[in-house]
């Protein structure tokens, strides 16, 4: 597949078509495909491959090929995603060949809390066992881990702080279900907690969290030589899980305090998570390591090129950028058109929806324009000139878990300077939805062939 001369840019597209252009290398499926991202990467150690939705195969499954070829051809370690820490441990084990999983299917089963398609799918499945296979023959030096960065499993991480210290230290563990024992009363329901501890109809357990961390962090030599398998390791994703649930228990208070206050602390949680693992990895397996980072758009992103930035949020892609310069690449994924997995509500069931053509104006629909329906690579780092037009202020599309067509303009766009947003933007002009491995009746079904959509609201 071939570009259109830049002659046959439509007029509709202006200047701004004309520089997306000269930037654009051809995406075909190809070997050489992402030769040009390879090459911006250089040896930095941190790469952020985004997505604009949760729900579309093509991200999954050009993120899984440029992290292989970071794997194999820069040295990379470790892939960092936009998962909770204890169900993303579980895929570890199994992909390093320590697990009771004996399958990349059952690996996944960890990730059973909504929404269980963003992991649960064909195409993390795929990965999943290209990565066992890698570690199977690449030796303990190259091997690469799978990790989690977010703090929504409250629970899930108090059993496994609790499981650790019963297997290394059960005076240890009877301390930390005193403690945490503080969140029993409210029955695994996080948001109750919250509300509760926010509004003073319950004591916080800010302080037993805080404490239990507090424990493990100045015993960490004393129970980290207790475990006879993968030491450091385990005590590592013991004392992981406590971050969790002292970050959690503050998330999940915030939530009531605007959207502001939990995304930063999200965020941040999620950028101190990948710091913690770096440090972790260079500790323990010598040298300097590279680490491939899986989460949305709008978490790898610059903040501070978007709207959302000016109303003082920040995220993972500006930490990483604050933290690590031009160590840290940000990679965008867009899409024009096509279907996607999402729900309706959240907890609601995963439906293969269809995705309306971006609205007139918006990035995505401007690189329609310009490339003529093709799929693209657009490396924007270093390349000041040509890429100034794409630094000016746009609409741009993020779909999350739940897409709801009907009010997209108002629940899934927002300003954008996309050329400082990003330092390569990748767009598939027509994707379409990742499959899930627990298909519904729903999915199955999707939305009519034949509806069709206006082009905006």
């Amino acid at each position: 597949m071939n570009l259109p001369h830049s002659s046959a840019v439509p007029a509709t597209a202006g200047p701004l078509g004309a520089a997306i252009r000269e930037l654009a290398v051809p995406l075909e499926g190809a070997a050489h495909d992402y030769d040009a991202l390879l090459s911006l990467v250089g040896d930095a150690r941190v790469v952020c491959l985004g997505e604009a939705s949760h729900g579309t195969h093509e991200f999954y499954r050009e993120r899984a090929r440029i992290t292989r070829r970071l794997i194999e051809e820069k040295g990379f370690t470790a892939v960092a995603v936009e998962a909770d820490w204890p169900d993303a441990w579980r895929v570890n084990r199994y992909v390093r060949g320590v697990s009771d999983a004996t399958s990349a299917h059952q690996a996944l089963d960890a990730f059973e809390r909504f929404p269980r398609w963003m992991w649960r799918n064909r195409d993390v499945l795929v990965f999943t066992d290209w990565l066992r296979d890698w570690n199977d023959h690449a030796g303990a030096e190259r091997a690469v881990g799978f990790y989690g960065l977010d703090l929504y499993s409250l629970y899930g991480s108090i059993a496994a702080v609790v499981e650790y210290l019963d297997r290394v230290d059960p005076e240890g563990a009877r301390r930390a279900r005193y403690r945490y024992g503080c969140f029993e009363q409210f029955g695994e329901d996080t948001q109750a907690y919250g509300y509760s501890a926010e509004f003073g109809l319950s004591p916080s357990c800010e302080r037993e969290a805080v404490a239990q961390l507090v424990e493990l962090r100045r015993r960490a030599g004393d129970l980290a030589r207790r475990d006879g398998r993968l030491p450091e390791d385990e005590f590592f994703f013991a004392e992981q899980n406590a971050r969790v649930v002292r970050s959690a228990e503050e998330y999940y208070r915030t939530m009531f305090r605007g959207r502001v206050s939990s995304w930063n602390l999200r965020d941040r949680h999620m950028a101190d998570t990948l710091q913690a693992l770096l440090d972790h990895l260079d500790r323990t397996r010598g040298g300097r390591t590279k680490v491939a980072v899986w989460e949305h758009n709008s978490h790898v992103g610059d903040a501070r090129a978007t709207a959302l930035g000016a109303e003082g949020e920040w995220n993972v892609g500006q930490l990483a950028r604050e933290q690590w310069g031009t160590d840290a690449v940000l990679v965008g994924f867009t899409t024009y058109a096509g279907t996607v997995t999402a729900a309706t509500d959240w907890d609601a069931p995963a439906d293969r929806k269809r995705v309306r053509p971006a609205l007139a104006g918006s990035w995505e629909a401007l690189l329609h324009l310009a490339l003529d329906g093709a799929d693209a690579l657009l490396p924007v780092r270093g390349r000041d000139r040509a890429a100034a037009p794409l630094r000016a202020e746009r609409l741009e599309r993020a779909i999350g878990v739940i897409y709801r067509p009907e009010t997209e303009r108002v629940s899934h766009y927002f300003e954008a300077r996309l050329g400082d947003q990003f330092d390569a933007i990748a767009h598939f002009d027509v994707t379409r939805a990742v499959e899930p491995l627990d298909r519904t009746p729903g999915w199955d079904r999707g939305e009519p062939a034949d509806e069709t959509y206006p082009t905006g609201l």
